[in-house]
């Protein structure tokens, strides 16, 4: 919220959630660690006063909300009091605990919050804050607070496993929700992230766990890891629906998560060709998940040409806009006969990115929207 913001209708400024935690911006930002209730409505009168001092309204940022027992409820009424009174409030609260914030406001705020989601850096940011070429935003990816470990390899892993991953699914994951089985949960992560850019069915996923459960708790972990921003699995692209009964697409959403996965050094994975590709691959879906405007499908697809099996890398699908997307490696010079296959089945446009096409940087560059407006 820019300090010199517009006079806004109240009636029409809902609350605004973030689930990242520490990147606020506003009048106020104030610390929930170890109030209670009684101190956010005391907290929340003092912003009404000032609300009601000034010509141009107030904002109230509250950092770490889901640290506040029964926040949730608390809000309601004081939002719902401000609104019947017509005081020119306006709230921002931010949380790093998706998942409580999330039940929070599904079981209370209902039609009170507009939810703003912060999404991990991208090229653009990581190039400009700390000057990373396109190699090194591919293998580490968009981790701010990873940039500064870089030329050291163990000190930059270890920071990412400890500091990023590891509190993201205990903190974020296991507290938060029920988990039968947090080592399967831990499992299904570094999987999911080793195999990025990869499709794999989940009994093969299984194969590769050591207490695998069954197909259903793998799918569920799954999800509540792309909950939480770490991974996810892309459905099968079909006209008529999307299948998520199919083998689904494995991608992470940092690619630093699936080079720290990998073992490799940076330079190790630079010259390793097939790796290489799947971390580039695996940058572009990242991109296209992260940049993707509300309402916004992201997919692959597997079909048939003659009697080859073709594949398109990722599927954007908009409202009317749909483009089949491939990522071309720096050895293919060739047809890509998935997307020619794609277009004509679907009466869809299509994009090349690498060799041959959009160069990968510029498209790195724009958002999702943009490529499916423009293909």
């Amino acid at each position: 919220m820019p300090v010199d913001a517009p006079d806004e209708d109240v009636e029409s400024n809902p609350i605004g959630f973030s689930n990242a935690a520490g990147t606020t911006g506003g009048y106020v930002r104030l610390a929930t660690a170890s109030r209670d209730v009684q101190w956010l409505v005391d907290i929340w009168e003092e912003a009404r006063y000032q609300a009601r001092s000034s010509d141009r309204g107030f904002v109230l940022a509250l950092d770490e909300i889901q640290r506040v027992q029964g926040w949730a409820a608390a809000v309601k009424g004081l939002w719902d009091a401000d609104r019947a009174s017509g005081c020119p409030l306006h709230v921002v609260m931010l949380g790093s605990a998706p998942l409580l914030m999330q039940a929070g406001l599904n079981e209370s705020l209902m039609g009170r919050f507009e939810p703003i989601d912060f999404v991990h850096w991208s090229f653009d940011e990581m190039a400009d804050a700390f000057e990373f070429d396109l190699d090194e935003y591919v293998y580490f990816g968009g981790y701010p607070g990873a940039a500064s470990f870089v030329s050291d390899h163990q000190r930059w892993h270890r920071y990412v496993r400890s500091s990023l991953v590891e509190p993201s699914i205990e903190r974020d994951v296991i507290d938060m929700t029920r988990v039968d089985k947090p080592e399967l949960l831990r499992q299904v992560f570094d999987v999911a992230a080793r195999h990025s850019g990869r499709m794999l069915s989940y009994t093969q996923m299984l194969g590769l766990l050591e207490d695998a459960g069954n197909t259903t708790t793998v799918t569920r972990y799954l999800d509540l890891l792309h909950q939480v921003g770490l991974v996810t699995g892309l459905p099968a692209y079909s006209e008529s629906a999307v299948s998520r009964a199919s083998s689904p697409k494995l991608n992470v959403l940092n690619t630093g998560l699936m080079s720290m996965a990998s073992g490799y050094t940076f330079h190790q994975a630079r010259v390793d060709r097939t790796l290489w590709h799947y971390l580039v691959e695996s940058a572009v879906g990242a991109h296209l998940l992260n940049s993707s405007s509300p309402g916004t499908n992201v997919a692959y697809w597997r079909g048939r040409r003659r009697r080859s099996v073709v594949e398109v890398s990722f599927v954007v699908e908009r409202g009317p806009h749909r483009v089949g997307i491939d990522v071309a490696s720096e050895a293919e010079h060739e047809a890509l006969p998935g997307l020619d296959e794609f277009a004509d089945r679907f009466d869809a446009r299509t994009l090349v990115v690498g060799e041959g096409g959009v160069p990968l940087d510029e498209f790195l560059s724009a958002s999702a929207s943009e490529w499916i407006e423009e293909a």
